[in-house]
């Protein structure tokens, strides 16, 4: 096990140091007891944060034992049975040491199942109804009944996480807040990027970031591999999400057993696995969220937009693509042509990262480009390149790198139901999409080219 150093920005290489991970990340919570004067995990019942929430504890009642930490919880509602029960015996053995919070608040929480929503509301109290499973009945748990300061009805769930880190300072007499995530850097290039893009580091530490004025995020474990995680799990004896003993047996992948809401982007595909591991389960999320059952059925067909899809007679793939847009409720269409006409804006003016090989394939094939400078945001530093001519209409002609923009990819979006379009290589935040409407609002009409 080695830990690597991700700051290393200005060569985007990985820098590794002689200690493993183990001693790596016990001298960060170190760094951590001595700059937070609060200190909470954020717990999600999978294999990192839970490890996360152990290893910190161990180091707790060695060196702090007076020192108090916060666990938090942010239930999505629809979930495995093995998932709560984890998650349940885990606040049982922790509660006495612990300030816990299980929290179960309706929030926007977004699904790829359906063409005409974009969200579900987790433990959205008019339909209490129709929950999967019933409220969790502990004293730390936080509902409608009792609600956080900060919270407001149906926010979106990145902002409910991060507005919880505001009422933890406030409700611990202020001073700087810090939530412990379980985040690594190995799970998707997208999440590599965020560590080693990091502009605004605590004192210069790419592993943690700030939310807000004395209120930061740290991934203690992202250097750790998902080896890492497991040799720790068992060398430790650490009680774990026996869900994983199912994926494993079920032949999913490391990178496919995921602990989320299964209605998101990453977790559709593999929908189908509740009616075989927990099928009671299944039959309430079908009436639970609009698309489920369709989506485990067809989410690996043309249904769906998966792989080939086929164009109909006709049309282009722009003239489809509007023809999609017009059966779309109005907020969902102004979702994609906002992004869209980003992407529009992004391959004119500043232009994507792309391999020697791919470029000289486009110019081999008569596409009109020229380069603009180095991607930053890509790992060997890729020449960037910009589309003099309009977006062209599909590029099936080109066949060394499909990150390349056309009309037929903002198509399979929609087909998808891929409302944040991550096949186009969407990864904003919230507030970085903020920025983007800015600018659209601004330079508007890009669809119209």
């Amino acid at each position: 096990m080695t830990s690597s150093n991700l700051l290393t920005k200005a060569m985007m290489i990985k820098d590794y140091l002689n200690v493993n991970v183990y001693d790596a990340i016990q001298n960060r919570f170190e760094f951590i007891f001595q700059e937070f004067e609060n200190i909470y995990v954020s717990f999600s019942g999978g294999k990192d944060s839970g490890l996360l929430l152990n290893l910190l504890l161990d180091y707790k009642r060695k060196y702090y034992p007076d020192r108090v930490i916060g666990v938090f919880h942010q239930d999505f509602e629809a979930q495995y049975t093995l998932t709560t029960e984890y998650i349940t015996r885990t606040f049982k053995r922790i509660e006495k040491e612990t300030d816990p919070y299980w929290v179960c608040l309706p929030m926007a929480t977004r699904t790829a199942l359906s063409s005409y929503e974009m969200f579900w509301y987790p433990w959205d109290d008019t339909k209490s109804d129709a929950w999967v499973r019933p409220m969790p009945d502990f004293p730390y748990v936080i509902n409608q009944k009792n609600p956080f300061s900060h919270y407001r009805y149906r926010m979106h769930q990145e902002d409910l996480a991060k507005q919880f880190g505001r009422f933890y300072k406030d409700k611990h007499g202020g001073g700087s807040t810090v939530c412990l995530l379980g985040m690594r850097a190995d799970e998707s290039l997208q999440r590599y990027s965020g560590f080693v893009n990091k502009k605004y580091g605590y004192k210069g530490l790419c592993w943690i970031s700030k939310q807000f004025k004395d209120v930061w995020a740290a991934s203690p474990l992202y250097d750790w591999s998902v080896n890492d995680v497991w040799v720790a799990n068992c060398k430790f004896g650490y009680d774990y999400n026996h869900l994983y003993d199912l994926y494993y047996k079920a032949g999913l992948k490391p990178d496919q057993m995921r602990v989320a809401s299964p209605f998101n982007d990453y977790s559709k595909d593999s929908l189908n696995l509740y009616r075989v591991i927990d099928p009671v389960m299944w039959t309430k999320l079908v009436g639970r969220v609009q698309g489920a059952n369709f989506a485990a059925i067809y989410g690996k067909t043309k249904a769906m937009g998966y792989k080939n899809i086929t164009l109909p007679e006709g049309h282009t793939w722009k003239s489809y693509t509007k023809f999609l847009l017009d059966t779309l409720p109005k907020r969902l269409r102004r979702n994609y042509i906002k992004k869209f006409s980003t992407s529009i804006k992004f391959w004119h003016e500043t232009g994507g990262g792309l391999s020697e090989g791919t470029i000289n394939e486009l110019l081999d094939h008569g596409y009109r480009i020229k380069r603009n400078g180095v991607s930053n945001y890509t790992i060997d530093k890729k020449t960037r390149v910009v589309f003099i001519d309009r977006i062209p209409d599909h590029t099936d002609d080109i066949k060394s790198s499909k990150d390349i923009p056309s009309w037929k990819r903002m198509c399979y979006c929609i087909l998808r139901n891929d409302h944040t379009c991550r096949f186009m290589g969407f990864g904003l935040s919230r507030e970085e999409q903020k920025k983007v409407d800015i600018i659209r609002k601004k330079y508007g009409g890009l669809l119209d080219e």
